[in-house]
């Protein structure tokens, strides 16, 4: 049995799922009972060969093989019902999520032709031209308010060709006193770009990442962050790492490391569970296995986070992750502050966060009150909600702070609070983030 594709470096699943899964086309292709028998039997013989646990090959190799006996695939005749079927089957053995049998005979003839400098050339092209489109996986780098930085992170692509994102990237951050990473959306991809950002996480004294260990090669090899980056790193910045159901493979490495070297807080959700790196070995009769034929090895905890996912310092759903992050951030910053003016500020900023997670009710009768013309300030209701106006300039939504305190719009330096005296409403106050107030008289 030829093994035309099997990727022995260590490259996570997502990337291979990006680029290097083309779908079948609908073909009306039948199988008869001895096409499901033949790929069965070379399944069972790759999985054998190359899986990482060989006790586990055996049982599932055992349910696939009992299962077709019992004429369980007898009414199975579209092939991609029966790679369905028999990943559901090695799953259900293995829990192994990066395990999966794929049916594209059109993937294999193409890599049974004769490879010309030309074909290499234009896959290359090909290859870096879709990583550029998602721009090497750095979604979006940003400073939120408060000086925190935030990298939504798609994926982690060979630092080959994304080195120099990458660089940018980490180097706009590195003023940063927090940095939150958002790997929410994070399906995986290559170790090498993990090592690449994780370095500019510590100082230049090497830190152990991660151990490997691969069956195929019966080989060993380790990771390490870098002894030199370009640029300049912020090992003392707390960091905040953003997981989902959906964070998978080597983003879950990345959230693992951090997490057992104490370098990061993770919150979202738990990880989808993937530490098995390998790659796709061609069956028979159109079909392919992606087969895990190694395993990461902490060097903390000596095992993965396989079949478990990676378990987050804080549980929320994974929408609200962020602006949880957002808000511990603030406190973290608020309390180290040592300048008193810093200090007000990231209170300030804290206070929004919170009045923009969790909206307070003011009474309608309340809001009413405070209707009307405070010399260039105006402010008026729709809708049931209060909407203020400077002259004539944009219209914003009132946001209540307090009952009588108010952010603006999205103005994020700028609130108002409204001022009673002798139980009626006299004055509107402009409220700064520097601390600097100025006074509107109510004129009607």
């Amino acid at each position: 049995m030829k093994h035309i594709n099997l990727r022995t470096t260590i490259i996570y699943c997502l990337l291979f799922w990006s680029t290097s899964i083309i779908k079948a086309q609908n073909k009306q292709v039948k199988l008869t009972q001895s096409q499901i028998h033949n790929v069965v039997d070379s399944i069972a013989s790759i999985l054998d060969t190359n899986y990482i646990f060989p006790e586990v090959a055996t049982k599932m190799n055992s349910k696939i093989q009992g299962n077709f006996k019992k004429g369980m695939y007898k009414k199975i005749k579209d092939p991609q019902v029966l790679a369905a079927s028999l990943t559901k089957e090695l799953q259900e053995i293995s829990h192994d999520k990066h395990l999966r049998v794929i049916y594209n005979p059109e993937q294999i003839e193409a890599e049974k032709r004769v490879i010309t400098t030309e074909d290499s050339l234009a896959y290359v092209k090909n290859r870096v031209n879709q990583m550029k489109y998602q721009n090497f996986g750095f979604k979006e780098v940003k400073i939120l308010d408060g000086n925190i930085g935030y990298l939504d992170l798609r994926a982690f692509m060979d630092t080959e060709y994304a080195s120099e994102t990458a660089v940018a990237a980490m180097n706009f951050l590195s003023s940063s006193e927090v940095i939150i990473i958002d790997l929410r959306q994070n399906g995986g991809g290559s170790p090498s770009m993990i090592q690449l950002i994780t370095s500019y996480l510590f100082r230049s004294n090497p830190v152990h990442l991660n151990n490997f260990y691969n069956r195929s090669a019966d080989r060993s090899s380790q990771t390490w962050t870098l002894p030199h980056v370009p640029g300049k790193r912020n090992p003392d910045a707390k960091v905040f790492v953003l997981t989902s159901s959906s964070t998978f493979s080597a983003a879950e490495e990345f959230s693992y490391n951090l997490k057992h070297l104490e370098r990061a807080t993770l919150i979202g959700e738990t990880t989808g569970g993937g530490a098995h790196p390998g790659g796709t070995i061609n069956a028979t009769e159109g079909f392919m296995v992606w087969t895990p034929t190694g395993r990461a090895i902490n060097p903390i905890t000596n095992t993965n986070w396989e079949g478990v996912g990676v378990i987050p310092h804080v549980k929320v759903e994974a929408k609200k992750a962020l602006e949880v992050a957002e808000m511990k951030a603030l406190e973290y910053l608020a309390a180290k502050a040592t300048d008193d003016g810093l200090k007000f500020r990231y209170n300030w900023a804290l206070t929004n966060k919170k009045a923009m997670s969790n909206p307070m009710t003011v009474k309608q009768s309340v809001l009413k009150s405070y209707v009307g013309t405070y010399e260039v300030r105006n402010i008026t209701m729709e809708n049931g909600e209060l909407i203020y106006q400077r002259e004539n300039r944009g219209k914003h939504k009132l946001v209540p702070v307090s009952e009588n305190e108010f952010m603006v719009g999205n103005i994020s330096f700028f609130r108002i609070r409204f001022i009673k005296e002798n139980n009626k409403i006299v004055a509107l106050e402009g409220l700064y983030d520097t601390g600097r107030s100025d006074k509107n008289l109510k004129t009607n």
